[in-house]
């Protein structure tokens, strides 16, 4: 039996994830918290296999969650579980301890795999961050062997979509809403949109995605 724990601020999540998993007999929900701090409380008591972290959260967020999880519980297995679909933020994750990475968009099937590959103490993320990173290595390469790499930074599918919408002057709340996303993911869309641009603000994002043919 796996034993594990999940760690987000959403309930609606964690009621989904614990209904996702209830058929599943090898794997057994054995504690959840809303945020990092609350999981660390949670560690006084039980010890589980496997962590289900989010990284978007209040109080205490997956990423210094993970630097405590080090430093107090090295021999944790996390496997992170997000929407946010970034390569930067699977090598940050990966260099910090996490295991696994798995998006919220995954099926049953392969997060139960996911569960299961972390418990056994093996790497996991998941097929479409995997096919990501390789079309982005295929993509570097090719433009290697063109003679040149290209100067547009790589945007992901979702980022793309943020992206317009911000240009069409909706606010993170609005975008939100329309993506199904919660507000901070949004604004962690944004400002990794601006990172990767090295645009100043909003609106030279705006201005640098029109000046590269990003958006019309």
């Amino acid at each position: 039996m796996i034993k594990v724990i999940l760690v987000d601020d959403h309930t609606l999540i964690r009621d989904g994830l614990k209904s996702l998993l209830k058929s599943e007999r090898s794997i057994q929900i054995i504690g959840e918290a809303e945020n990092g701090q609350q999981l660390l409380d949670l560690l006084e008591t039980v010890t589980p296999d496997v962590i289900m972290l989010d990284l978007n959260m209040p109080v205490m967020d997956g990423f210094e969650t993970l630097q405590r999880l080090q430093q107090s519980h090295p021999k944790l297995k996390v496997l992170i579980l997000t929407m946010l679909d970034q390569e930067s933020y699977v090598h940050k994750v990966r260099s910090a301890g996490a295991k696994g990475f798995v998006l919220k968009t995954a099926g049953r099937d392969e997060l139960v795999h996911a569960i299961k590959t972390v418990a056994n103490d093996n790497s996991f993320i998941c097929s479409e961050v995997a096919l990501n990173l390789l079309n982005r290595a295929n993509n570097q390469e090719e433009a290697t062997a063109n003679g040149g790499v290209k100067n547009n930074p790589e945007l992901s599918k979702r980022e793309m979509e943020v992206l317009r919408l911000i240009a069409e002057g909706y606010t993170n709340a609005e975008i939100a809403d329309k993506l199904f996303a919660s507000k901070r993911t949004i604004e962690s869309h944004r400002q990794h949109l601006i990172e990767k641009t090295k645009a100043r603000n909003t609106a030279t994002l705006i201005k640098y995605a029109i000046q590269q043919g990003l958006i019309d």
